[in-house]
């Protein structure tokens, strides 16, 4: 196996770190590496907030779901999504008296732009991902900064069209994490499909969940479905991150 896959398939997610901060060199290659990243069209639609203040990662430890690590994280890192770089320079390079000229008003980002947006600025956070694993570094990312979206955008002075999309919290992993099994994934044969879309059948989620069926939840129910559905899909998390998320949204609908 070569070392980058070697790398790829050792790599877990770590919420605890050692007591010891990451060099300026070690995030600055880290950046150099996301800077890297494949990006639609060169447009680099993202960019990425070093979260250094500790009261601002102390808050991110509240509002993203009571997580305290995150304000231990040595190195947090948040990736937008970001339009308002190039809408910007739109402006200042006259598309406004372009498109008046025209007739027509000025276009701005709408929801695709957002979306492509979101590719790019998650295929950097991914890169840096694998460029902290290769230094030492172990990471985790946090989902739930798409929640109390109001609270972030003060925090974080986001214009309209900046949009938190992910969260990334690095240190060097304690010994404990460093021999702490990795996480099962499904098959490939439920993941993967050729040419098409494949609905699964019921005695093929038997056959995926197989593992998860060996274990009983709290309520001693050994379905792993509802016991999902119940601990994320409708959480209270998850119900605020719906409404943030339409809040953000709001944004980048067609004035």
């Amino acid at each position: 196996m070569n070392p980058t896959i070697e790398l790829i398939h050792r790599r877990k997610s770590i919420r605890d770190y050692e007591d010891r901060p990451v060099p300026d060199s070690v995030r600055d290659e880290i950046l150099r590496a996301a800077l890297r990243s494949p990006t639609a069209g060169n447009m680099m639609l993202y960019s990425i907030i070093h979260v250094s203040d500790p009261a601002a990662k102390a808050t991110l430890a509240r509002t993203c779901d009571n997580q305290p690590f995150i304000a231990r994280a040595p190195l947090v890192l948040l990736f937008l999504a970001d339009y308002q770089r190039w809408y910007d320079y739109f402006r200042l390079s006259g598309a406004e008296e372009l498109s008046a000229r025209r007739g027509r008003p000025m276009q701005t980002p709408e929801e695709g732009d957002l979306l492509l947006a979101c590719c790019d600025a998650l295929i950097a956070a991914q890169t840096a991902v694998l460029a902290a694993e290769s230094l030492g570094l172990g990471s985790c990312y946090i989902g739930d900064i798409l929640e109390n979206c109001e609270e972030h955008r003060r925090l974080f002075s986001l214009p309209r069209y900046a949009f938190p999309v992910s969260l990334l919290c690095f240190g060097y992993p304690t010994q404990e994490q460093r021999q702490r099994p990795l996480t099962s994934r499904f098959d490939r044969d439920y993941i993967v499909f050729e040419n098409r879309y494949r609905s699964l059948q019921p005695h093929e989620f038997q056959m995926m969940f197989h593992q998860a069926l060996q274990e009983m939840d709290a309520s001693g129910a050994r379905n792993p479905g509802l016991r999902m559905y119940q601990r994320k899909f409708t959480a209270e998390f998850s119900r605020e991150m719906r409404r943030s998320v339409k809040r953000m949204l709001e944004s980048w609908a067609p004035d």
